[in-house]
């Protein structure tokens, strides 16, 4: 099979296409035949080294491993003895992350336990670009920021693949939305649902005199203390990434405040789980939530697409295509 490959960190022009035995599943996996994958932050994170404690988890010297990709779509092709739940011919969908990655080939072996079956009305690109980004909008708002219907919701960074959910998961759980990106990308956040925008280029939003019961901080590139403010006496503000001083910030003052006041500090972890993953099916197969697709790329134009969304620039998601 083929599949883009790294053995060093660096830029996205160490990954190379190569050749490799294609897998076999063991009795509790399946083999899949990737058709789309989604690229995320955290692989433009994994492939540099950057920052520097996800070397930590992933390989101090050379990264751990080799094929990068969590978020992947496709079909059934083998199962392990012990698998009933899925056959030859099912067509899939799941987060790799906690199984060794892999997405970004044309085949994967992964644990029966992680995958979700594909809903017929959807393609595999929009379901591939669920898993990570959609999760963690889910997260960040129903589960840590406990928002609920009549709630008003701050959502800073709200174009990415994360805040792109944000928006649309804020609204299906009944939520006020006001949303902050950039010039380019206003009218592409109001198309998606968004009560308020500000483009953050023209107007603070930390200067902002209306309170929020949630702020959903997805790109973090200010201190969290910035937006204390905005909060309601018992609002909530989490962090779903950013700056790693202000992540580091967030970990030691928040938790200290967040124990000694009303207001809440948090910093997700996104739990990868398949629950969550059939909850944003529903919601996909309804319209509630769409998922924003800007671009989609062959194998070989990974690093391309890497190199894009380390920029910072991308609209939503970009889908890796075999």
């Amino acid at each position: 099979m083929k599949a883009m490959t790294y053995t060093q960190y660096g830029s996205p022009s160490v990954l190379t296409l190569s050749e490799l035995e294609q897998p076999i599943p063991k009795d509790h996996q399946v083999l899949i035949e990737i058709k789309a994958a989604s690229v995320n932050s955290g692989d433009y994170h994994l492939l540099t080294g950057t920052p520097f404690l996800v070397r930590a988890a992933y390989g101090f010297f050379k990264p751990k491993h080799t094929i990068l990709g969590s978020d992947m779509a496709g079909i059934v092709r083998a199962v392990g003895q012990n698998v009933t739940t899925f056959e030859i011919g099912d067509e899939v969908f799941a987060n790799l992350a906690e199984y060794g990655f892999g997405a970004f080939a044309e085949f994967v072996c992964v644990d029966a336990k992680a995958l979700v079956h594909k809903p017929s009305s959807l393609s595999f690109e929009q379901v591939a670009a669920i898993p990570n980004a959609a999760t963690t909008a889910l997260q960040g708002l129903r589960d840590l920021g406990l928002l609920s219907a009549g709630q008003k919701v701050l959502i800073n960074g709200a174009s990415g693949g994360v805040g792109t959910y944000a928006v649309q998961i804020a609204k299906a759980l009944g939520a006020e939305v006001t949303a902050v990106c950039s010039t380019t990308k206003l009218e592409m956040v109001r198309e998606i649902g968004a009560d308020h925008v500000l483009d953050y280029s023209k107007q603070d939003p930390t200067k902002l005199t209306q309170r929020f019961d949630l702020i959903f901080d997805v790109a973090a590139y200010r201190s969290f203390l910035e937006f204390k403010p905005l909060l309601k006496p018992q609002g909530r503000y989490v962090m779903a990434g950013g700056a790693i001083g202000n992540i580091l910030q967030m970990l030691f003052l928040g938790s200290v405040m967040g124990m000694t006041g009303q207001q809440k500090f948090l910093n997700l972890l996104v739990k990868p789980n398949t629950d969550d993953l059939k909850y944003l099916v529903k919601l996909l197969e309804t319209g509630a939530v769409k998922p924003v697709i800007e671009k989609e790329y062959g194998l070989l134009e990974l690093p391309e697409a890497l190199t894009y969304l380390g920029l910072g620039h991308a609209k939503g998601k970009l889908i890796i295509k075999n």
